[in-house]
């Protein structure tokens, strides 16, 4: 595994959701966002979950209103769209994880999928691996492994939204060398905010690890896919003496658009593990049932 420099700046995106007239227009915005976190120095950039439903949008008001047809004109749109973000990582020097959005899979059923592109051009998936009861209705399918991508910060995981919720997916991603992990959001509530809030701050406190959570942000009423979204962006780590005394190293204002910044320093919290106040990462295997298997996490290399 290549050392990575320390300390990584991370960029989490409150983003609202446009009905835009084109696909260009998209990227263009896209763009603008990029270009806006590295120029202030942002090596790690995160969109949220179903931020890609605005790829809708240029279809037209009556794709909009259709859910089928909504899913099926964002996912024909992700590989144009893709092509951009792996051209702006590369360019701009950054790893993005682009907004997730409906990907129809070989299986002929739709995955909630989160991409996620380096500089060194090469790019990895995460399918969301457990549906919301509305994910369920719109008939989305569940992801079958958790991912880790190995790349020159460090190695990187990403849980998409409820998947933050669930202690054992986001543990195999530590037992596999995760030092921070993604979360990608989108939710209706500021009831859904705060569960995925407080599970962005239990796992980097069982993992002695830095959680970052870019939420969908606004009112966005020309899709009833994702018409109301509320949340604010947040950059997490152990509630530690001289790391952070309230587990919090970034939050934005709630519903506001816009990144929110925050450094963290990986080889620091690294040391947490066996020297910390609390070493609940090292200790995981004293709790009951604490030796019991794990999902199955696979390293993937994007260096």
């Amino acid at each position: 595994m290549a050392a990575p420099p320390r300390p990584v700046h991370i960029a989490a995106a409150a983003y609202p959701l446009d009905a835009l007239p084109t696909l260009g227009a998209v990227e263009d915005k896209i763009a603008r966002w990029v270009a806006e976190a590295a120029g202030n120095g942002a090596a790690l950039l995160v969109f949220p979950e179903y931020g890609a439903m605005e790829l809708a949008a240029p279809a037209g008001e009556a794709v909009c209103a259709s859910l089928a047809a909504s899913l099926e004109a964002v996912s024909e749109a992700l590989p144009r769209i893709d092509a951009v973000h792996a051209d702006l990582a590369e360019r701009h020097k950054v790893h993005i994880l682009a907004a997730s959005g409906p990907r129809l899979g070989a299986h002929g059923r739709y995955r909630n999928t989160a991409r996620f592109f380096a500089p060194s051009g090469r790019s990895g998936q995460q399918d969301k691996l457990v549906m919301t009861p509305f994910e369920h209705d719109w008939g989305i399918t569940p992801g079958e492994r958790a991912q880790v991508f190995e790349t020159t910060l460090g190695r990187i995981g990403v849980a998409v939204c409820y998947d933050s919720e669930f202690p054992l997916l986001v543990r195999a991603m530590v037992e596999a060398g995760a030092e921070i992990i993604l979360v990608p959001s989108c939710t209706e509530f500021v009831s859904g905010y705060h569960r995925v809030r407080t599970s962005a701050m239990a796992r980097a406190l069982e993992g002695t690890c830095t959680v970052v959570v870019s939420p969908t942000v606004g009112a966005s009423t020309w899709s009833p896919a994702v018409d109301y979204n509320s949340g604010a962006a947040g950059i997490y780590v152990p509630a530690e003496a001289g790391v952070s005394d309230t587990g919090t190293r970034a939050e934005g204002v709630l519903n506001a658009p816009g990144w929110v910044y925050g450094t963290v320093d990986l080889a620091a919290l690294a040391r947490l593990a066996d020297t910390g106040e609390m070493r609940n990462r090292a200790d995981w295997r004293l709790q009951p049932g604490g030796s019991l298997a794990l999902p199955a996490a696979d390293v993937t290399s994007l260096l």
